[in-house]
């Protein structure tokens, strides 16, 4: 483990009753550490042990919190699930430059933790923007790539909804600073505590420089690889799908599953399946990442 990494706290364990013995907990190991790339830190937390490794990206303006109790159960499965704030996230630096953020620059993040944490290869999943992350490491570096998981893909049926989203948060980050810097302060206000409360505040607390420039990178910069590039990954991928959602189209899930030689498709119940129902997809997703790490 790097010098950088350090022992996260686990919560106590409430005491037994009087005359019983206090079982081990089942949760494994969670460390938090980071690394320097390009000159800018990067935060990431890891999860379990050993040489079967996930690595977790997460969608824009969220942070590497929201994969955590996926990361838990895959580490209970047995694998070592690392979770990573890219560029202008969570704990990562967010510097101003929108140049530094893009979806080709992103992967080149995951694989530099790859080399930080001295891990050959991995199977790489990540949801919305950290989907098509997945998608440029296996364009840039199919070699460190075991599999790809790529839940909710922004594609080419999103464009329209995507800057109906979130340009006018570009706007208000650019022109508007002082919304951006009062919804983070209300929420401050929120009691901590609770996974999903704390994902929402978490995305809440941005502030408008870094905020606008992470925006107007990714919007104006490239979203995906293209399809005629997608047509030619040949890693391993478990696709993962749902309807009502016009920002993740069902038909990007589909047609990217269609399009790449070695994709499997499974359709999610809801776009919340996997944080509020998540057995289901949990388990396929550890068993399409221990089939790549067996191959």
């Amino acid at each position: 483990m790097s010098p950088a990494s350090s022992a996260t706290a686990v919560a106590d364990l409430p005491a037994p009753p009087p005359g019983r013995r206090r079982e081990r907990s089942p949760r494994p190991i969670e460390l938090s550490g980071s690394f320097t790339h390009e000159g800018h830190r990067l935060a990431y937390t890891e999860f379990g042990s050993g040489d079967r490794v996930v690595v977790l990206t997460h969608g824009i303006m969220l942070t590497r919190r929201m994969h955590a109790p996926l990361a838990r159960r895959l580490a209970r499965a047995g694998f070592r699930a690392v979770t990573l704030d890219l560029l202008g996230h969570g704990d990562s630096d967010r510097p101003t430059d929108s140049w530094l953020y893009s979806m080709p620059a992103f992967a080149e993040q995951t694989v530099a933790l790859l080399d930080h944490l001295e891990i050959d290869a991995a199977v790489i999943g990540g949801t919305s923007l950290g989907a098509n992350v997945a998608l440029e490491v296996g364009v840039a570096a199919p070699e460190r790539a075991l599999g790809l998981v790529v839940e909710m893909p922004v594609l080419d049926n999103a464009i329209v909804a995507g800057l109906i989203t979130f340009a006018p948060l570009l706007m208000a980050a650019r022109f508007l600073p002082v919304t951006v810097q009062g919804v983070a302060l209300a929420a401050k206000l929120v009691p901590h505590g609770n996974q999903w409360v704390d994902v929402v505040t978490d995305t809440l607390s941005q502030q408008p420089a870094p905020m606008a420039a992470l925006l107007h990178g990714v919007l104006f910069g490239r979203i995906a690889p293209p399809k005629s590039i997608r047509r030619e990954i040949e890693t391993p991928a478990l696709v993962i799908g749902h309807e009502r959602d016009p920002i993740h189209p069902f038909g990007d899930a589909d047609t990217l599953a269609a399009d790449m030689p070695a994709a499997e498709f499974v359709q999610a119940r809801s776009p919340v399946e996997l944080r509020f129902d998540p057995t289901r997809l949990t388990d396929t997703i550890a068993d399409f990442s221990a089939r790549c790490h067996d191959r």
